[in-house]
């Protein structure tokens, strides 16, 4: 069984996208079924993978703050709902 490999190491996929790959390399590491070469692989891969995760949650959370800074967001009226 080896691991997957879709994308290079350059290739940037969704946040949800690569928590779903995190997920399946979990699994099949869980399983004990990879070799030494393909579990080092797929960790690899993983480490590679929560770093771009980490650094879409990093942006996200930067934009989260722009976006609620208190001299930035305007109070809604009722009749902006």
């Amino acid at each position: 069984m080896s691991t997957k490999t879709s994308t290079s190491d350059d290739e940037q996929l969704s946040f949800e996208e690569a928590m779903a790959e995190l997920d399946d390399l979990v699994s099949q590491m869980e399983d004990g079924d990879l070799s030494l070469d393909d579990s080092l692989k797929a960790f690899e891969r993983g480490v590679m993978l929560t770093r771009q995760c980490q650094q879409a949650l990093s942006q996200a959370e930067l934009r989260v703050k722009t976006l609620t800074d208190a001299d930035t967001i305007e109070a809604l009226s009722s009749e902006d709902a």
